[in-house]
């Protein structure tokens, strides 16, 4: 995996934090955190949005941190789990590697000059 798809990774790790964070924040400490976690997370998007093609980068991030914001629900905060539910997250996924996968990383790949 290339850096730039690297920091999607973290940005979308950072996106489940916010999310979280948006909804379970009771506390001054908290909502910095919060909008820590914000920071970090658009800056690492920005930044590999400039070198990987943006439509796939941003499909990739929102699709992570859905899936990580529901898996973190679940796991932590007692969300009921349903088949239904892991089976979207699933598909969710899987969509989510397979544009990864048919996306080309590099300007030559993509056949820009």
């Amino acid at each position: 995996m290339n850096l730039q798809w690297g920091k999607v990774l973290i940005a979308a790790l950072f996106e489940v934090a916010w999310v979280v964070g948006l909804k379970h924040s009771d506390s001054l400490g908290d909502w910095l955190i919060t909008a820590v976690a914000i920071g970090i997370s658009f800056t690492l998007l920005i930044d590999a949005g400039s070198k990987l093609p943006v439509g796939t980068v941003y499909a990739v991030f929102v699709g992570l941190g859905t899936a990580g914001t529901v898996l973190s629900e679940i796991v932590f905060f007692d969300e009921p789990i349903s088949v239904a539910k892991l089976l979207l997250v699933g598909l969710l996924l899987a969509g989510v590697v397979g544009l990864k996968l048919v996306t080309p990383d590099n300007i030559a790949e993509r056949g820009e000059a």
